[in-house]
């Protein structure tokens, strides 16, 4: 098993790019370089993964490594892929608590203009790719409507539903011959029992934690693994869909100032591995206490909890289920719903909280021309961010 875990380690040490690049990152080191599956079985780890809530990425590396060894492989390849990053981003928080005030800092504020252009690419990328028809790009649209008009979960909750409604009205595709059964190697370590279990865990915990946190159990670490365990259950899309969701648990009670929320997106993107990482930012820096490292490793794992437990319950069921033509509707329709989502988080909080002055248009022009045009990396264009809005405020321009 140690092959697993120093295998991913490495992976989460170079995987710059975000959740597409990682899945370009895993085809390569798997598939064609270590050969641990073919290319039809790769695809159906990814249409599994890219099915569940939760980060795809990081659901590829632990299904790999669950294909490979079992389920200690899969919590292996996920230490492995997701711990540097997180070690990374706490870090940070450290680094930024030491800076002392810095909401006014130029260079947290290139981070925060950094952050728009990245999600602008984003939605630019997903709309090319999931709404490639007006009947998706017209309910990708109305899904941004809805969660603006209906700010928090509830908005983001029903558009999922109103693209999982409408999906099963779109124009019906061709349908592609039967992949291989790329699961299979999995589903003989997960026994149906463990499965089940898993399902169950996922359900009492969704509706259980509320229960308890509002009855004043546990106090402030309930309440912290309520929240994130909330926000990586009911997000589709991955890491930049989460931001929306993760923005309303800490920002609104007063558990961390937008800017810094912000500034560790940004930072986020300077990191190699998943982006959901970003949750142990968060629960480093906020206010109350459990926070530093302890709030952010628990925080880390309430954030990952739940699409683990639907990964374990459903890989045993996923081949039957995925052969139904009214899933893969459904899904469809979803898939353009996260979309809109991601428009509607891309104008508040990220443009609205960050953009005011020509010289931040300008930088977050530039920033978003050298993501898709120049293609430089991610972190190259965090730093590059962070320098120019540090230049631009010693020169007197405001940002």
């Amino acid at each position: 098993m140690s092959d697993v875990f120093l295998v991913f380690l490495r992976l989460g040490l170079t995987s710059f790019g975000g959740p597409v690049a990682h899945l370009g990152y895993f085809r390569t080191e798997f598939v064609a370089r270590r050969r641990w599956l073919d290319e039809a079985a790769y695809a159906d780890v990814v249409a599994l993964c890219q099915f569940l809530p939760g980060p795809a990425s990081s659901q590829v590396a632990v299904t790999l490594g669950m294909q490979r060894a079992g389920l200690a492989g899969g919590l292996l390849a996920w230490l492995g892929f997701a711990g540097p990053s997180a070690l990374a981003m706490i870090a940070f928080a450290y680094g930024v608590g030491w800076a002392g005030a810095v909401e006014a800092a130029p260079w947290l504020h290139g981070l925060k203009l950094v952050a728009v252009a990245v999600v602008a690419q984003a939605v630019a990328a997903m709309a090319r790719n999931l709404c490639p028809d007006r009947p998706r790009q017209t309910l990708g649209v109305s899904a941004a409507l809805l969660a603006l008009a209906l700010p928090g979960v509830a908005g983001q909750l029903a558009a999922i539903a109103l693209g999982a409604v409408a999906g099963l009205y779109l124009p019906r595709e061709p349908v592609a011959a039967a992949p291989t059964a790329a699961v299979a190697p999995v589903e003989r370590q997960v026994a149906p029992a463990v499965a089940v279990a898993s399902l169950v865990a996922f359900v009492v915990l969704l509706f259980g934690l509320p229960a308890l946190a509002e009855a004043g159990i546990g106090g402030h670490a309930l309440a912290l693994v309520e929240e994130f365990y909330r926000a990586g259950a009911l997000v589709f899309g991955g890491g930049h869909v989460v931001l929306p969701l993760l923005q309303q648990v800490v920002v609104p009670p007063g558990w961390i100032d937008n800017s810094l929320f912000l500034a560790g997106y940004g930072a986020a993107q300077a990191v190699p591995g998943p982006l959901f990482s970003f949750a142990a930012f968060l629960g480093a820096v906020m206010n109350p206490e459990p926070n530093g490292w302890a709030g952010g490793l628990l925080c880390l794992a309430a954030i990952y909890l739940p699409s683990f437990l639907l990964l374990v319950g459903v890989l045993p069921f996923w081949e039957g289920l995925r052969r139904r033509a009214p899933v893969r509707a459904a899904l469809r329709g979803v898939n353009a719903a996260v979309v809109g989502l991601l428009l509607a988080a891309l104008y508040t909080p990220v443009w609205t909280s960050a953009v005011g002055t020509p010289a931040a248009f300008g930088l977050v022009c530039l920033a978003f021309l050298a993501l898709v045009a120049w293609r430089l990396p991610p972190w190259g264009v965090v730093l590059g961010g962070a320098a120019a809005a540090s230049a631009l405020g010693w020169a007197g321009v405001p940002v």
